[in-house]
């Protein structure tokens, strides 16, 4: 596989076909949707294709009679179980199903680089991240562009309009900005902090402050990974998440650090932008904590309002259905737990999701209704919401390494007669590839599934199988997990 050097791009062609409309009438060969091989691929790149399936449950998929710490990142260390890939070393491949289930498999984007640890979906494309500090850009399901930064992995990808903004394991947030002559050209226009920035600072000696490492640094720089990155698009503002346990907010528009806040007794997981000015952060120090944001003058300050979740397992991830206020944190056990936002920062706790073995890595929403988890058990849960109950449509499986990232995309090109609402979800895995799925949130037809998937001898049990009742509860379960666990 060729290395390409920063700002490197791959220039659309005239046949380049839309995404594909899934019609289950029609049998497409992968070879008529994928189209030719993109000018970066080797001449002894192989084409695979591999099957992926998806099921309505799994035989179980929360057991309550686990050992404490059994799922602990910490001891299982599942993202270290890389092994061999079973996948060629084709830069992508994909398959279609003659019958297209309510949840399927339309894709798989493949490169034999480094395991995925960041996604985003910002219309059209999709930007991945990765450990071999490479930054691709898909469109159509075929690798439009590509830049590359000089250290660090990519662990977090925002876009905002045309600017892009990567958090690394580094400490470093880059920015980059698409060329407005070459859509597919992406060049690096500046650092966060800016070196004039660092400069200003560096000069006042009131502006360094001990790090976690009992070293003098500057307020304004990370001093260690940058794990999350998330934006308040109405007020301009972005927030960078670190393993230094501190969060940081930035002014999009001149790149200035306005505020650290320090914000948890260990690594900081993630980070989410509620509405009424609120921020909520996760931490591996078992916390979840709720920030309610102030002005002050040109800068900002936020005040700790509340903590929701103060347990032994690390809180991994985040999501925020903004719509209905709700709030979903993922922890190291393999719970979901989740609130509801009333006026202002007070939140009500609703209960807990449990549909995985393993620790959550990673949560998304779409729309107000639909929350995906991923996992390191493999799998992601498709959960809908009514109100306050969730109920589990289907566990996507495929995957053969832990599910790191998720992105979602409403899916406009695909219509249905029976008012079906479909959304475009983008996993990505420790297993160096990102699964496309076309998620529905109809409520799936279980004789249906059942008849076609009759090779398979599922045992299921009241945490996994979809009903109309609610897979949640109060308990959060007495499984500790070990602190210290950073994503």
């Amino acid at each position: 596989m060729t290395t390409r050097e920063a700002g490197a791009g791959f220039a659309e062609t005239d046949d380049m076909p839309p995404r594909p409309k899934y019609d289950p009438k029609v049998s497409v060969s992968s070879s008529a949707i994928l189209g030719p091989i993109p000018p970066s691929a080797g001449e002894d790149d192989d084409f695979a294709h591999r099957h992926s399936s998806f099921s309505l449950a799994s035989p179980g998929f929360y057991d309550n009679g686990r050992m404490s710490g059994e799922g602990s990142p910490m001891m299982m260390s599942p993202w270290n179980q890389t092994g061999a890939s079973p996948f060629g070393s084709s830069p992508w491949s994909a398959t279609f199903d003659n019958v297209i289930p309510q949840n399927t498999l339309i894709g798989s984007l493949v490169r034999e680089e480094g395991h995925i640890y960041s996604l985003a979906a910002s219309g059209e494309l999709l930007y991945t991240g990765s450990d071999s500090k490479n930054i691709r850009v898909w469109k159509n399901l075929k690798e439009f562009a590509a830049f590359k930064s000089s250290s660090g992995l990519v662990k977090a990808i925002i876009v905002v309009n045309e600017k892009i903004f990567t958090g690394h394991q580094d400490g470093k947030i880059r920015k980059w900005r698409v060329s407005p002559k070459a859509p597919s050209v992406h060049k690096r226009s500046g650092t966060l902090p800016t070196l004039k920035d660092i400069f200003k600072s560096s000069i006042n000696p009131s502006n360094y402050i001990e790090n976690r490492r009992r070293r003098s640094a500057l307020w304004i720089k990370h001093s260690d990974a940058v794990s999350c990155l998330s934006l308040d698009e109405e007020h301009g503002l972005l927030y960078s998440a670190s393993w230094d346990r501190t969060i940081k907010v930035w002014r999009v528009s001149d790149s200035k650090c306005l505020e650290s806040i320090q914000a948890h007794n260990d690594a900081v997981n993630s980070v989410v932008v509620s509405v009424d000015e609120i921020v909520l952060s996760g931490s591996a120090d078992g916390t979840v904590k709720v920030w309610k944001r102030e002005h002050a003058g040109k800068s900002t300050k936020h005040n700790l309002a509340e903590t929701l979740l103060n347990q032994e397992c690390a809180v991994t991830s985040l999501a925020i259905i903004k719509s209905c206020s709700m709030v979903y944190a993922g922890s190291s056990d393999g719970l979901v737990n989740f609130w509801e936002q009333g006026g202002g920062a007070k939140f009500s706790h609703g209960g807990v999701l449990k549909g995985h073995k393993l620790a959550i890595l990673c949560l998304t929403a779409a729309g107000s209704n639909l929350v995906f988890s991923g996992s390191a058990d493999k799998t992601i849960c498709v959960w809908r919401r009514d109100g306050t109950v969730h109920t589990c449509l289907s566990v996507l499986t495929g995957h053969t390494g832990p599910v790191k990232c998720l992105a979602a995309e409403e899916d406009t090109d695909t219509t249905r007669n029976n008012g079906d609402h479909r959304w475009i979800l983008y996993s990505g895995s420790l297993d160096k590839s990102v699964k496309v799925w076309s998620v529905s949130e109809f409520a799936p037809d279980v004789s249906q599934m059942s008849m076609m998937q009759q090779p398979q001898q599922m045992s299921l049990d009241g945490d996994s199988i979809p009903s109309n009742s609610s897979f949640s509860s109060t308990a959060t379960g007495s499984n500790s997990q070990n602190r210290s666990a950073k994503y």
